[in-house]
Protein backbone atom coordinates (compact mmCIF):
# COMPACT_ATOMS: atom_id res chain seq x y z
CA UNK A 1 0.00 0.00 0.00
CA UNK A 2 1.27 3.22 -0.62
CA UNK A 3 1.18 6.46 1.84
CA UNK A 4 -1.10 8.13 0.22
CA UNK A 5 -3.70 5.37 0.35
CA UNK A 6 -3.31 4.69 4.70
CA UNK A 7 -3.51 8.60 4.81
CA UNK A 8 -7.12 9.20 2.74
CA UNK A 9 -9.00 8.31 5.84
CA UNK A 10 -7.35 11.13 7.95
CA UNK A 11 -8.06 13.66 5.41
CA UNK A 12 -11.18 13.04 5.07
CA UNK A 13 -12.03 13.14 8.65
CA UNK A 14 -9.76 16.44 9.09
CA UNK A 15 -12.11 18.03 5.99
CA UNK A 16 -14.94 16.92 7.67
CA UNK A 17 -14.10 18.58 11.41
CA UNK A 18 -13.26 21.82 9.58
CA UNK A 19 -16.67 21.59 8.22
CA UNK A 20 -18.52 20.96 10.74
CA UNK A 21 -16.66 23.55 12.86
CA UNK A 22 -17.96 26.12 10.53
CA UNK A 23 -21.45 25.06 10.20
CA UNK A 24 -21.81 24.77 14.44
CA UNK A 25 -20.35 28.51 14.70
CA UNK A 26 -22.44 29.73 11.24
CA UNK A 27 -25.58 28.16 13.65
CA UNK A 28 -24.03 29.76 16.90
CA UNK A 29 -23.78 33.49 15.20
CA UNK A 30 -27.01 33.23 13.14
CA UNK A 31 -29.20 31.84 16.35
CA UNK A 32 -27.66 32.96 19.25
CA UNK A 33 -29.67 35.17 21.31
CA UNK A 34 -28.62 39.76 21.21
CA UNK A 35 -29.11 40.82 24.34
CA UNK A 36 -26.92 43.78 26.04
CA UNK A 37 -28.04 44.02 29.68
CA UNK A 38 -25.99 46.18 31.96
CA UNK A 39 -24.37 42.94 33.91
CA UNK A 40 -23.64 41.14 30.36
CA UNK A 41 -20.08 42.57 30.68
CA UNK A 42 -19.28 42.36 34.22
CA UNK A 43 -17.49 38.95 35.31
CA UNK A 44 -19.28 36.87 37.87
CA UNK A 45 -17.98 35.58 41.03
CA UNK A 46 -20.42 33.09 42.26
CA UNK A 47 -23.04 35.30 42.64
CA UNK A 48 -21.01 37.54 45.37
CA UNK A 49 -21.14 41.52 44.16
CA UNK A 50 -17.81 42.29 42.49
CA UNK A 51 -15.78 44.61 45.77
CA UNK A 52 -12.61 45.38 43.95
CA UNK A 53 -10.33 45.18 41.01
CA UNK A 54 -9.62 41.58 40.02
CA UNK A 55 -5.98 42.97 39.38
CA UNK A 56 -5.44 42.90 43.41
CA UNK A 57 -2.00 41.95 44.18
CA UNK A 58 -2.16 38.32 46.35
CA UNK A 59 0.28 37.59 49.40
CA UNK A 60 3.16 35.46 48.00
CA UNK A 61 2.73 33.36 51.08
CA UNK A 62 -0.75 32.23 49.06
CA UNK A 63 1.50 30.90 46.53
CA UNK A 64 3.96 29.68 48.61
CA UNK A 65 1.17 27.17 50.60
CA UNK A 66 -0.37 26.69 46.54
CA UNK A 67 3.02 24.97 45.78
CA UNK A 68 3.30 23.04 49.30
CA UNK A 69 -0.08 21.60 48.29
CA UNK A 70 0.68 20.52 44.96
CA UNK A 71 4.21 19.02 46.14
CA UNK A 72 2.66 16.90 49.01
CA UNK A 73 -0.66 15.76 47.06
CA UNK A 74 1.95 14.63 44.16
CA UNK A 75 3.83 12.12 46.51
CA UNK A 76 -0.19 11.04 47.30
CA UNK A 77 0.18 9.57 43.39
CA UNK A 78 3.77 7.70 44.41
CA UNK A 79 1.82 6.34 47.71
CA UNK A 80 -1.07 5.45 45.51
CA UNK A 81 0.92 3.26 43.04
CA UNK A 82 3.15 1.87 45.80
CA UNK A 83 -0.31 0.48 47.59
CA UNK A 84 -1.42 -0.82 44.14
CA UNK A 85 2.12 -2.79 43.83
CA UNK A 86 2.04 -3.48 47.52
CA UNK A 87 2.56 -7.31 47.09
CA UNK A 88 4.97 -7.90 43.93
CA UNK A 89 7.35 -5.12 46.01
CA UNK A 90 7.89 -7.44 49.21
CA UNK A 91 9.57 -6.08 52.06
CA UNK A 92 12.22 -4.00 50.03
CA UNK A 93 9.15 -2.28 48.78
CA UNK A 94 7.91 -1.77 52.01
CA UNK A 95 10.91 0.03 53.54
CA UNK A 96 11.47 2.19 50.89
CA UNK A 97 7.97 3.60 50.93
CA UNK A 98 8.41 4.13 54.92
CA UNK A 99 11.89 5.85 53.92
CA UNK A 100 10.12 7.99 51.31
CA UNK A 101 6.64 9.20 54.21
CA UNK A 102 9.41 9.60 56.35
CA UNK A 103 11.33 12.17 54.21
CA UNK A 104 8.14 13.77 53.56
CA UNK A 105 7.09 14.15 57.06
CA UNK A 106 10.77 15.53 57.82
CA UNK A 107 10.01 18.24 55.24
CA UNK A 108 6.79 18.83 56.98
CA UNK A 109 8.00 19.08 59.89
CA UNK A 110 11.04 21.56 58.69
CA UNK A 111 7.83 24.01 57.03
CA UNK A 112 6.06 23.95 59.92
CA UNK A 113 9.13 24.91 62.52
CA UNK A 114 10.28 27.74 60.11
CA UNK A 115 6.71 29.25 60.24
CA UNK A 116 5.79 28.59 55.91
CA UNK A 117 2.49 27.30 56.93
CA UNK A 118 1.55 29.87 59.74
CA UNK A 119 -0.82 32.57 58.45
CA UNK A 120 -1.34 34.13 61.61
CA UNK A 121 -0.58 38.05 62.62
CA UNK A 122 2.95 37.30 63.44
CA UNK A 123 4.16 37.39 59.32
CA UNK A 124 7.39 39.66 60.26
CA UNK A 125 8.53 37.06 62.77
CA UNK A 126 8.40 34.30 60.19
CA UNK A 127 10.13 36.97 57.54
CA UNK A 128 13.12 37.34 59.73
CA UNK A 129 13.09 33.23 60.64
CA UNK A 130 12.95 32.82 56.91
CA UNK A 131 16.29 35.21 56.33
CA UNK A 132 18.11 34.36 59.43
CA UNK A 133 18.06 30.59 58.09
CA UNK A 134 19.10 32.10 54.66
CA UNK A 135 21.86 33.87 56.19
CA UNK A 136 23.20 30.45 57.78
CA UNK A 137 23.40 28.44 54.71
Amino acid sequence: MSFVTELWPLGVYFVAVIILMVIILALSSVLGERHKERATDEPYEAGAPIIESARQRLNARFYLVAMFFVIFDLEVVFIIAWALAVRPLGWAGYIEILIFIGVLMAALVYLWRLGALDWGSQTSEIRKRIQSSEEVD
